[in-house]
């Protein structure tokens, strides 16, 4: 399943992964990758391996990719979960890519197998869910870990979910499981704007990852990009007066009474409940 020709020589790396996949409101975490990719690029990091994932995918809904090549001839690209490692104020392991249809248990395995062999005793993952909450306040971002001890340290909590997953959370049990210190940050994204990029989002992410992982990332052009995003999404509102009402409403209730990391998990959790199973997992 791994597809390494050189392992890294990393110092106390931190492993971050996100996988496209069932849920990733606002695209938080995957536009948290992109950012962290970048700049590990920038700085002189590199992809180093892969995941192949031909035989792990429904490919109806993964499709591979046809690329021009020399002289016009085509190339296919098939769907892989991508490894880099680089620098960014201390070493790091980036694994992002789509989310396969089967085998998670052997996959989670592959994800462990490659923290082992970089040395990496720390992960997180990265995702956005869907919140009561509104464009023009900060982004919460919740945590989980994988033991109370560092529960405690990385809160406020999204404690109280029971119910259908994804694949970030069955990787980091599995590296709890081994012995690698696990978190996954989640952005709070209001529903209303879920579907689409959040910039302020990747933000609220990235920042909260800097803090905990002791990582540095440049983040003032992503910065000038949330300002333009809020601006949009009030024009936006200007002409769709029904859901202008629902998101002062909304400002109004957090105005009132700021509800806890607790409550707002709760408020996710019966969000979720409602929405349908479009493609039978999670």
């Amino acid at each position: 399943m791994l597809e390494v020709e050189r392992w890294p020589k990393l110092r106390n790396p931190v492993l971050i992964y996100s996988f496209r996949g069932w849920i990733d409101a606002g695209l938080a975490g995957e536009g948290s990758m992109d950012l962290l990719i970048e700049q590990l690029e920038d700085a002189g990091g590199s992809e180093f391996g892969a995941i192949d994932l031909t035989n792990l995918l429904d490919l109806q809904q993964t499709r591979p990719l046809v690329k021009l090549v020399d002289g016009g001839l085509r190339s296919i690209e098939w769907p892989k979960v991508r490894l880099w490692a680089g620098n960014l104020g201390r070493d790091v392991v980036c694994v992002q890519g789509p989310e396969p249809s089967v085998q998670w248990p052997d996959f989670a395995t592959a994800i462990t197998e490659i923290a082992d062999r970089v040395d990496a005793h720390e992960s997180f993952a990265l995702g956005g869910m869907p919140a009561i909450v509104t464009h023009r306040r900060s982004v919460p971002v919740l945590s989980s870990a994988t033991k109370r001890s560092i529960a405690q340290e990385v809160g406020p909590l999204r404690d109280d979910y029971v119910g259908a997953t994804g694949l970030n959370t069955i990787v980091q049990y599995a590296l709890g499981e081994a012995g690698v210190r696990s978190v996954a940050l989640w952005a709070q994204v209001p529903q209303y704007v879920s579907g689409s990029p959040s910039p302020p989002a990747v933000r609220a992410l990235v920042g909260r990852l800097c803090e905990l992982a002791r990582i540095r990332v440049e983040l003032r052009q992503l910065d000038e990009r949330c300002a333009a995003y809020r601006d949009k999404v009030e024009e936006g509102l200007s002409e769709r007066p029904d859901v202008l009402k629902i998101v002062n409403q909304i400002d109004e209730q957090w105005e009132e009474r700021i509800p806890s990391g607790d409550e707002l998990a709760s408020e996710i959790e019966r969000f979720l409940r409602d929405q349908p199973d479009t493609d039978g997992q999670t």
